[in-house]
């Protein structure tokens, strides 16, 4: 090992999560793992989790999973290290090893087909509509061999408003229910009495067992492909030691699948140990601000330092703000998950994407900070929007730690939608969420991408068609902005204007927004980002038929970045998303 795993809280790691990481190291040297076998098998995690996810994807009920993609799935040893994901989304990815060790912590043994759900964001967990699966997988023999996870973002689970991200949340009782860690499937039996607790605290409780049992699925699925990769694992370390002793080849000791599994950990430390020492020792430092919590505080800082020594990174944000009355306090599997992919995207990024990249990862926080928050605080925007700015900040440090290697910044927001109401055509309720993309920032390498999801989302937009199947809304419009992206000598991506009309009374929607005060910076001398815009067009403003621009624009009634509103039929919710900053002088 180069240095220790990740600290939390400003500490270092303890004397055991060394040991443990050192042991884990070791054990891959011992092993001998050949360069072919430990590519097969990385590749084949890494083929389990893109199944599991397809799994989900096919088999969830809301179109949030389904079209959007809003889930992720990963593979962990027996040690509840992560040794492969699905490229899906980095602030579910980089933060579930925490929820696999909260998993362990409360049921140290876990027995054959149980499953422990999981939401609580200080239990390792992001913010609360995110629902966290993880399951023992044990061979035929009982030993374990590792654990399935996937996480989930459930359209609702209650609280103050529909979507579970009330913008006017001070403490996270209003943003829904929270779980922490429990058995929710127990010797492959699905407790019925905790599911219909679970049904009994959202607004939408058909979408809700649909997603969840899909989820069940995906951690069964790669369950039994981990179990078959051991199985074939244990047949070529048959035939190798075979063919050792006949003479035919060196051989050497191997602990099959489990000492595979360590030396891909071994070797994304050694790759990104070996990245960071082609660059210079050095320390940066940056900082940036959230347009406000959604309750009263503007201009919350995030303020980082990240330096680079002898093939190790530390990301100190202990200089940014306390946390706020409002819901943009961010977890610290939030913080953790938005430095790791802050290293990789600026230092590796295509090194293989697993705990072995931590071990060269020390993250400082205050505790009680906006981005090491404590309960009771508010968490549902910072799990998607403060990770964000989290990455903007610690990008612009690498900036100045490496050469060409970071460019201007992109949009910064998941630009939240969410609405709820009755739906006229079948008495049921809805609710809806979705992010909305926007500019990427443009480098040193060409253009930023327009309309396009950046940094830590990794969703897709709801297809129209989906959309307007599912609820009662209507795309009105769809399109880019042009002239969004930031001018320079290469242009910013641009953003997206989306229009929805309402099409029955009585909708509660929200809005959970940056970049509408402060624009994403430009870099290298280009031009900042347009910034976004909310507003909502009234229908009772606006006759039916009028198709004056100018009738129609001062109808319009401008919104705030964080906002609850009531709609009613024929209303219509305007969402501009910002542009990526520019490169280099025009």
């Amino acid at each position: 090992m180069t240095g220790p795993p990740t600290g939390s809280s400003g500490d270092e790691a303890t004397a055991a999560e060394v040991a443990e990481a050192r042991e884990a190291a070791e054990a891959a040297e011992a092993a001998e793992v050949d360069p072919i076998t430990l590519e097969v098998v990385r590749n084949a995690l890494v083929g389990i989790a893109e199944e599991a996810g397809a799994a989900l994807r096919r088999t969830a009920y809301s179109p949030n999973i389904k079209e959007r993609a809003d889930c992720s799935t990963a593979v962990f040893d027996a040690g509840g290290r992560m040794v492969a994901q699905a490229e899906h989304i980095p602030v579910h990815l980089g933060s579930m090893p925490l929820s696999v060790t909260a998993a362990r912590d409360a049921f140290p043994a876990l027995d054959p087909g149980d499953q422990v759900l999981l939401s609580d964001p200080y239990a390792g967990g992001t913010h609360l509509p995110d629902w966290t699966l993880v399951a023992p997988v044990h061979d035929e023999d009982g030993v374990l061999l590792g654990y399935a996870a996937n996480r989930a973002h459930h359209s609702d689970v209650g609280g103050a408003a529909p979507g579970s991200m009330p913008t006017g949340a001070v403490d996270i009782v209003a943003e829904g229910l929270r779980i922490p860690p429990v058995r929710l499937v127990v010797a492959g039996e699905e407790q019925r009495d905790l599911v219909a607790l679970l049904l009994a605290n959202t607004r939408t409780p058909d979408e809700r067992l649909g997603d969840l049992r899909a989820q069940l699925g995906a951690n069964h699925l790669a369950a039994r492909r981990l179990r078959e990769l051991a199985a074939a694992q244990r047949t070529a370390d048959r035939s190798a030691a075979d063919r050792s002793a006949a003479g035919s080849t060196p051989g050497g000791p191997s602990d099959g699948l489990a000492a595979a599994m360590a030396a891909t950990l071994d070797h994304a430390e050694r790759t990104v140990t070996a990245a960071l020492r082609r660059l210079p020792d050095g320390v940066a430092h940056a900082e940036d601000v959230l347009d406000d919590d959604g309750a009263g505080t503007r201009d919350i800082a995030i303020r980082a330092s990240v330096t680079i020594a002898d093939g190790h990174v530390t990301c100190d944000l202990t200089g940014s703000d306390a946390q706020v009355p409002g819901n943009v306090n961010c977890p610290l599997a939030v913080t953790l998950s938005a430095a790791v992919y802050a290293l990789r995207a600026a230092i590796a990024p295509d090194v293989p994407a697993n705990d072995g990249l931590r071990r060269v990862l020390t993250l400082r926080t205050e505790p009680g900070g906006v981005v090491d928050a404590r309960p009771p605080a508010a968490v549902a925007a910072g799990n998607v929007e403060t990770s964000q700015r989290i990455v903007d900040v610690l990008l612009a440090c690498f900036a100045q730690l490496t050469e060409d290697r970071v460019g201007a910044a992109s949009q910064g927001t998941m630009n939240n939608t969410l609405l709820g109401g009755t739906d006229p055509r079948t008495g049921a309720t809805f609710t809806y969420y979705e992010t909305l993309a926007g500019g990427t920032g443009a480098g040193p390498w060409g253009p930023g991408a327009d309309g396009t999801h950046s940094h830590m989302t990794n969703t897709r937009n709801t297809p129209i068609e989906a959309f307007e199947l599912a609820y009662p809304l209507r795309v009105v419009e769809y399109a880019l902005r042009p002239g969004s992206g930031g001018q320079g000598r290469h242009r910013g991506g641009a953003g997206l204007r989306r229009v929805l009309e309402v099409l029955t009374d009585d909708v509660t929607a929200s809005l959970v927004t940056e970049r509408r005060r402060h624009a994403p910076p430009g870099a290298a001398g280009g031009d900042d980002g347009a910034r976004g815009r909310n507003a909502v067009r009234r229908a009772a403003r606006m006759p039916e038929g009028t198709e004056d621009a100018e009738a129609a624009e001062a109808a319009e009634e401008e919104l705030p970045p964080k906002t609850t509103v009531r709609l009613t039929a024929g209303d219509r919710l305007i969402v501009e998303t910002p542009g990526g900053g520019g490169y280099g002088p025009v």
